[in-house]
């Protein structure tokens, strides 16, 4: 027997003796597929691990198909099977906000991502911006403006009122404003504002300012109808009403927003966010190209990409999972007012599709309550506004939560309420 023939039986020997991932000279086989393999793979059979229910204002529920598109092995984020994916959810997000000449943008970041667009992009030092504030939102998107050097006035709402017609007019012909920014919905109140009102009152009192919508807890929960409304921007990210897992910022901007840039006395302020880097990356993939300025989320659009041919091509259509969202808020705000308990929002008009805002009734308090409903696997969260932050708590109701009632989500969330507050002693309305 050779030496070098020897030297690999005694190898051979001693690897084997090792567990098989300590050996690093020598790779094992690929196991053969088994049966249960090949049903992993399989999505027919593939289903969410149990877990709690989750009817926060975002993150939510998502599919079992969302989910195993999430979890499929990466692809090439150039590369020929990811392009059309890519592209494709291009296209789709225009038709859940009915634009045909928006500019889509996709990319890896949370929502907040989409306020650093609009200001670095669309402000230069020492421009005024206006503020439509309901709630949190509106101070932190204010905030944004002016780290990035805009002269920030702000309308502020009564806490669960929206911010009236006559006085956004009155600000507009007082002042030039090159940007006017609202939360469509903020989370931290439940009031829904009113867009189509907003979008008409710009256009009508100073042409020249852009309209910027907050949708984050919004799209495909709302309807929102950018080119009919006047829109310039929509800032949106994917873990709410459009039902796929934290992580993408998806953002529409109108011709005239990107016009802007173009004409821009000083460089866009911000690198990662710039929409100069952005844009030929968009329009490439939309076109069936490659191209590339940062890696995108592959994973995640693949998971945005299943939701979006939910929303705009399966069943419900995208009118009909509108009209859920709306039936669904009644049904979760009515049972509400039947125990007794009052609505953070003023007026039914400007209250959420997507959320409700809920006051404690008199004696119980987010611990009585929100501890009780996580025994039942049943995940809601309390305030944020931080002058009630304590007196209230909110339930999201969106995307598959509604959309397929045959889960029973709804049902479970209010039974779940009505015996949480028996159990804590509550003694109104039942």
């Amino acid at each position: 027997m050779s030496t070098c023939h020897t030297a690999l039986v005694h190898l051979s020997r001693a690897a084997a003796s090792l567990p098989r991932r300590t050996s690093s000279c020598f790779l094992p086989r690929p196991a053969l597929p088994t049966a249960a393999s090949k049903r992993s793979r399989n999505m027919s059979t593939f289903h969410q691990e149990a877990h709690k229910l989750l009817v926060i204002p975002g993150p939510i529920e998502v599919t079992d198909e969302v989910l195993f598109a999430n979890a499929r092995p990466p692809l090439a984020h150039t590369g020929a099977d990811f392009i059309p994916i890519f592209g494709d959810c291009l296209r789709m997000t225009r038709e859940v906000l009915y634009t045909k000449e928006g500019q889509p943008f996709l990319v890896a970041g949370s929502g907040t991502l989409g306020w650093d667009m609009v200001a670095s992009n669309l402000i230069e030092p020492g421009e005024s911006a206006l503020v439509l504030n309901t709630g949190y939102f509106g101070d932190s998107f204010a905030e944004c403006l002016e780290a990035y050097g805009a002269k920030v006035d702000v309308i502020r709402a009564a806490i669960g009122g929206a911010v009236p017609q006559a006085e956004i007019e009155a600000a507009l012909k007082a002042k030039k404003y090159k940007v006017l920014t609202f939360t469509h919905v903020d989370t931290s109140t439940g009031v829904l504002s009113d867009a189509k009102m907003i979008g008409e009152v710009v256009r009508a009192v100073s042409p020249d300012t852009l309209v910027i919508l907050d949708g984050v807890c919004a799209v495909a929960s709302e309807e929102i109808r950018f080119d009919d409304w006047g829109i310039d921007v929509v800032v949106s990210a994917s873990q709410k009403g459009l039902g796929a897992p934290p992580g993408l910022s998806v953002v529409m901007a109108s011709q005239r927003a990107l016009s802007t840039v173009q004409t821009r006395k000083v460089p866009v302020s911000s690198y990662y966010a710039s929409w100069k880097k952005w844009l030929p990356v968009m329009q490439a993939y939309e076109k069936g190209l490659s191209a590339y300025f940062a890696t995108p989320p592959v994973n995640l659009v693949r998971a945005f990409h299943t939701t979006l041919t939910a929303i705009t091509k399966g069943s419900p259509n995208l009118e009909k999972r509108l009209a859920m969202h709306k039936e669904a808020s009644a049904r979760v705000k009515g049972a509400m007012l039947d125990l007794g308990l009052e609505l953070l929002t003023l007026d039914p008009y400007y209250s959420a599709n997507g959320m409700s805002a809920v006051k404690y009734p008199p004696g119980i308090k987010m611990t009585d309550l929100i501890p009780r409903l996580v025994k039942k696997s049943i995940i809601v969260t309390g305030g944020l506004h931080k002058d009630v932050k304590d007196t209230y708590f909110r339930i999201g109701h969106m995307g598959t939560t509604v959309v397929n009632p045959e889960r029973g989500d709804i049902e479970r969330v209010i039974a779940g309420v009505k015996e949480s507050l028996l159990e804590a002693g509550y003694k109104g309305k039942m």
